[in-house]
């Protein structure tokens, strides 16, 4: 494995000082490994500006790079000049670009049901329940231990969730029932999870994508599902029983009610009857 350049240690050696995720370090350090290989013949401190944004243009134009890695380019970037290089912000500052206002996709009650129902695996069955009666990101998933079950409250402990925090999140009493008969065929040494061949080792992002991918197509779902979807779901169906955005916005781990509050497009709340109060 190469080792990083000097600049791009530094980054690295900065952003774990400031307790980043291991994760968040490798996609930031990755992406400015790429600009100084694309950029052979000018180094990341003699970058400008106009430089930085050219090449952002040029990587949108002919990479088709998406919205949010351009966005993950300008956070390393500034970590780089701002924190690492100790400039001025107001003069290497790159403005993001707008972000597209799509609606995830959502599955129905019945079609979380008979995706579930389709997949015949006794862990990928497990997992997959958990995650959506949970409403888990892929790698809190990935990275869960038994532990985290907690029967005697009926609550999932997620340990440094995304922005590393910790919450609590639901326990359904059929998900810790079966939950219970996964464990006692496969009995994991590590991670609730584990791969098949190296016990002790997390699932991989590939194979959890890979089990949902499968189910969905036993399923018969034509829709466009990936792992993220059922935290889509979780959400939305809460929302369709009446739990407040409030309680939902806890148990997801969002910071802002903002980004919870657009699962209020996607719930399918009856309205009828539902006027504007009227005086005379």
């Amino acid at each position: 494995m190469k080792p990083l350049s000097e600049l791009v240690s530094r980054v690295s050696r900065e952003m774990q000082y400031r307790n980043y995720s291991m994760r968040t370090v490798k996609t930031y350090t990755d992406i400015l490994e790429k600009i100084e290989s694309d950029l052979q013949s000018i180094s990341l401190k003699d970058v400008t500006p106009n430089q930085f944004k050219d090449y952002l243009y040029q990587r949108v134009v002919k990479d088709k790079i998406s919205t949010s890695l351009v966005n993950q380019c300008i956070s390393a970037w500034k970590i780089l000049q701002y924190d690492v290089l100790k400039r001025n912000f107001e003069s290497i500052q790159v403005k993001r670009p707008r972000r597209e206002k799509k609606l995830p996709v959502v599955l129905s009650q019945q079609e979380v049901e008979s995706l579930i129902k389709a997949t015949r695996n006794i862990k990928h069955k497990a997992l997959l329940m958990l995650t959506y009666s949970a409403g888990l990101r892929r790698q809190e998933l990935q990275y869960m231990k038994p532990s985290a079950i907690d029967s005697k409250q009926m609550r999932v402990h997620v340990v440094q969730g995304k922005g590393r925090k910790d919450r609590f999140t639901l326990l359904s009493p059929k998900v810790l029932e079966y939950l219970r008969m996964y464990f006692k065929i496969e009995r994991p040494k590590v991670y609730l999870f584990e791969t098949q061949i190296k016990k002790g080792h997390p699932l991989s992002e590939q194979t959890l994508n890979c089990i949902i991918k499968n189910s969905v197509r036993k399923a018969g779902i034509k829709k466009c599902v990936s792992f993220h979807t059922l935290r889509h779901c979780f959400a939305t169906h809460l929302l369709e029983q009446g739990v407040s955005l409030r309680l939902i916005q806890d148990f997801w781990g969002h910071v802002s009610i903002r980004t919870t509050a657009v699962y209020l497009h996607l719930a399918n709340i009856k309205t009828s009857g539902i006027y504007p109060a009227l005086k005379g």
